[in-house]
């Protein structure tokens, strides 16, 4: 896990927007972004799009369209990680 993967998921204990991930986070748009995808990929976050309730599948060619207007969840593997590490 990288130190803005790490980062991210300290901020996801609870749902998030990408708007407010990108402030607390302190990551540039781009970055946060290629980092909730590896996260995605690893099943260590969760999705939820139109609205904070409704969990979205992740599929690696769609995510670049909607990622900015996402919730994001950690998971119960992604909380694990994050604090093993």
């Amino acid at each position: 896990m990288t130190n803005a993967e790490f980062d991210i998921l300290d901020e996801l204990y609870f749902v998030t927007s990408f708007r407010d991930l990108t402030q607390k986070a302190g990551l540039p748009a781009p970055a946060l972004e290629n980092g909730l995808r590896a996260l995605l990929e690893q099943d260590y976050v969760k999705c939820f799009y139109p609205d904070p309730d409704t969990e979205l599948a992740y599929e690696t060619t769609s995510f670049g369209a909607i990622a900015r207007d996402c919730y994001y969840l950690a998971t119960k593997a992604g909380l694990l990680a994050h604090n093993s590490r």
